[in-house]
């Protein structure tokens, strides 16, 4: 049934926006850096190509700055002797270097082309969609115009970021307090289907489960044993990881779902997923349906993005990515 046009304008001036997210646009930069995301595109390309690391870096970058202060690359900033920032909260230690790098290597690019124009947060959201996209991922459009964050404090950290050792009840609480429902959290989680996890995260698994069961029963036996051999000296190593997915590590696809049941969940946090009544239909839907999964994640990436961003009143664009523009304490 067609509706007036009038009908549809009242249906779309009800959509709630925040003033920031009213702020920016997909042609943010046609005019003031038509390059952009040719320039983002090619950075991203080299680097993955070079490390293919790279992409599962960068997109637990994206997801550890959006989570503290909202999409404003305040992660990427560097402690000094004034202010310990972001970056250096113990659970941001373990973040891969690679997405760092990428970023910082589009940004040099870009202030060469068109200086103290493109912001250090839309580096990292653009970077991040066409590295999915790359390893197999879907595309999806990104909104631009975030302006850098001025604040980056580690003590912020805490609290908003999900640990391994979460309740599910803890892990749905967290999400709901950044705005998001238990199937789009699920949707985000399937972002574990590339990369790692270090040994730490997960030891407790393997080594010290319970009183009865030193290794957790519900990990499959062949996997644990092979977890357990390869992670035998994680407390000299500290790098010592496992990859998450354990057959299309490098690939972004539905595999992780699928491994869920099969008793292949890295994390306790992982195989909670499939465990609670509350998560496990959608573990189920995207196990069986790669469509469904890469639809869902679409859109809760496009909600992640836009979560928190800052504007011209309470941001900046970046010289560097890892300082603000003048000192901050």
């Amino acid at each position: 049934m067609a509706f007036p046009l009038r009908v549809l304008l009242l249906l779309f001036l009800s959509i709630p926006f925040s003033e920031s997210e009213s702020n920016l646009s997909f042609k943010y930069y046609k005019k003031s850096c038509p390059d952009f995301e040719k320039i983002v595109s090619e950075t991203i390309t080299t680097k993955q190509m070079s490390n293919p690391a790279t992409a599962a870096g960068t997109l637990r970058l994206f997801f550890h700055d959006c989570m503290v202060e909202g999409c404003d690359a305040s992660v990427l900033v560097a402690s000094n002797s004034f202010n310990t920032a972001e970056r250096d909260a113990d659970v941001n230690l373990s973040l891969s270097g690679d997405g760092y790098e990428v970023v910082v290597k589009a940004k040099t690019t870009l202030e060469l082309t068109c200086p103290n124009v493109v912001s250090c947060a839309d580096i990292l959201a653009v970077a991040t969609r066409d590295l999915v996209t790359m390893v197999g991922g879907p595309f999806y459009k990104v909104l631009l115009g975030r302006k850098d964050g001025l604040v980056s404090k580690a003590s912020r950290v805490e609290g908003n970021l999900p640990r391994t050792n979460m309740s599910m009840n803890q892990m749905i609480n967290l999400f709901a307090s950044k705005g998001f429902n238990v199937q789009e959290m699920v949707a985000l989680t399937g972002g574990h289907t590339i990369g790692f996890s270090h040994c730490v995260e997960f030891s407790d698994r393997l080594y010290s489960y319970s009183k009865k069961h030193a290794t957790d029963p519900e990990i499959n036996s062949k996997f644990a044993a092979g977890l357990r051999s390869m992670c035998a000296n994680y407390t000299t190593d500290k790098t010592m990881s496992a990859f998450n997915d354990v057959f299309t590590p490098g690939k972004f696809d539905n595999m992780y779902f699928k491994n869920l049941p099969r008793g292949l969940g890295l994390l306790a946090s992982d195989n909670a997923l499939v465990k609670d009544p509350r998560t496990r239909p959608f573990v189920e839907l995207y196990a069986t349906n790669q469509t469904a999964f890469f639809q869902d994640f679409s859109r809760a990436m496009q909600r992640l993005s836009v979560h928190g961003v800052k504007t011209e009143r309470n941001g900046e664009v970046r010289n560097r990515c890892d300082q603000f523009n003048s000192i901050q304490t």
